[in-house]
């Protein structure tokens, strides 16, 4: 058994937990079962998962001294001693084992909280999905990972060979080449402190350029975006801790078209459709804010190569456009926002990446803190992601991996998160809201689908637009 210390920003998502605002982040797998499998392949594959004992960092770490009291920085503690009949978990749908019925189960197993006397993760196996498919559906601690250190710490463990029949339960799985997935390039406080003096000119600068910029865009008319700009919605307030959860996919390809016939980036269609979705749904089921809503957009700042956990993310805001009606206008808003956000961060040095997000995200996080919840300035309107994925088919024990789902976190005054990941050929989205507070959340999923289709015959007419 050993310490581990984490850094400030994995510890504030642990001293944000609460029964409303769990800070766990998940994935839900989707896989077709091979045309071999016996009648008890599942029951089998669930005797294997829970026989291997000998589990690496993440999966192996549990708070010390739960629960956080005092205000503390939490410590971690690496155990050898982990029950997998709890950890790993087997659910059933009801017939007839559709999108719904698995909607409904995941939503309900997303607003639970961890266990935060054990180490900080479940898996829970689900059988009875229609089409002789099945299911897996993961949370873990947001302390641990974020969403491209967790894509990459699951997905290692699947296989690229449809014959491959031993493939390891992804918790058995390290960050490859590491020893423990904490540690932090092997150094220890002194090497870290050294290095903070070393780049601290560097990150003073940064953040000075940041404060300016930011300041400038919150007195001005440009595109560029401040944080503490947006205006009231259905989406702020204080949420409870039930959720609900809905899914889209997508062909890729076709997002890559419409992207190049905008002259833009995919992220800026990611965000024109989240928009156009958005704008519907609140002139339907609440009320469309005359200003428009602003999106935080994290940014991952690991390397290609870097197969750490824990988070390192930079922070974006945009400006979504829902106050603006016609759908090329809307786009070109977003593009123009999209760009000055992007072309603000690459005027800052790595170092000072990741205090950018401190400074947009600090007094946020202090208000909670502070117990605020719902009445504590907001740094925008909803949290889009879109974490790459693998492009080729990954494969379970010869089952293949149909799609991924991202299930994310929710806090005080963000009462929606939308997450997309690239998948072998495909975009998948996971959309995640407050149970009590955003009604009727499978049509938000619904007005993105229709969102793919009026883009595409704005601009590709000469396509013949069908649903994703």
């Amino acid at each position: 058994m050993s310490i581990v210390q984490i850094s400030p920003t994995d510890a504030a998502w642990l001293l944000l937990e609460s029964r409303d605002t769990p800070m766990h982040v998940g994935g839900l797998m989707e896989f077709t079962r091979p045309a071999d499998a016996p009648p008890d392949y599942l029951r089998l594959q669930l005797e294997r998962m829970r026989s291997s004992r000998t589990l690496p960092a993440p999966w192996n770490l549990k708070l010390v001294g739960a629960p956080l009291v005092g205000g503390r920085l939490p410590l971690m503690q690496t155990v050898s001693d982990i029950d997998l009949d709890v950890h790993v978990r087997h659910s059933a749908l009801p017939h007839p084992g559709g999108q719904r019925e698995l909607g409904v189960l995941v939503s309900r197993l997303h607003g639970h909280p961890l266990d935060l006397h054990r180490p900080l993760w479940e898996v829970h196996l689900i059988e009875g999905l229609e089409g002789n498919r099945f299911a897996i559906y993961l949370k873990i601690h947001h302390s641990l990972v974020d969403g491209v250190s967790g894509m990459r710490l699951i997905l290692r463990a699947l296989s690229s060979d449809p014959a491959d029949r031993d493939t390891p339960p992804f918790w058995t799985v390290g960050p490859a080449g590491r020893s423990n997935g904490r540690a932090r390039n092997g150094a220890g406080p002194l090497h870290h402190a050294l290095a903070a003096a070393r780049g601290g000119a560097a990150v003073a600068g940064g953040l000075g350029r940041t404060l300016f910029s930011l300041a400038g865009a919150a007195v001005g008319d440009g595109p560029l975006r401040a944080p503490f700009t947006a205006p009231p919605s259905a989406l702020g307030g204080s949420i409870e801790g039930q959720r609900r959860f809905a899914t889209q996919q997508y062909e890729l390809k076709r997002i890559k078209a419409l992207a190049k016939a905008a002259d833009c980036t995919l992220n800026d269609i990611v965000l024109y459709l989240c928009s156009t979705a958005l704008r519907r749904y609140l002139s339907e089921h609440a009320r469309l804010p005359g200003r428009s809503l602003t999106a935080t957009i994290p940014v991952s700042l690991r390397g290609a190569e870097d197969n750490r956990t824990g988070t390192a993310i930079g922070i974006m805001i945009a400006d979504l456009a829902t106050n603006v009606g016609d759908a090329r206008e809307r786009l070109d808003a977003i593009k123009r926002s999209s760009a000055a956000a992007k072309s603000q961060m690459q005027t800052l040095p790595r170092d000072a990446l990741a205090m950018q997000a401190v400074v947009i995200n600090g007094p946020y996080i202090v208000g909670l803190l502070a117990g605020l919840g719902g009445r504590a300035p907001i740094p925008a309107s909803v949290a889009i992601s879109n974490v790459p994925g693998p492009p080729e088919p990954l494969y379970f024990n010869g089952s293949r991996l149909d799609a991924i789902y991202p299930v994310s976190l929710l806090l005080h005054g963000n009462a929606l998160n939308i997450t997309c990941v690239s998948y072998a050929g495909t975009l998948n989205f996971g959309l995640v809201g407050a149970r009590d507070t955003l009604p009727h959340l499978q049509r938000l999923a619904i007005y993105l689908g229709e969102a793919v289709d009026e883009l595409s015959r704005m601009l590709l007419p000469k396509r013949r637009s069908r649903a994703g």
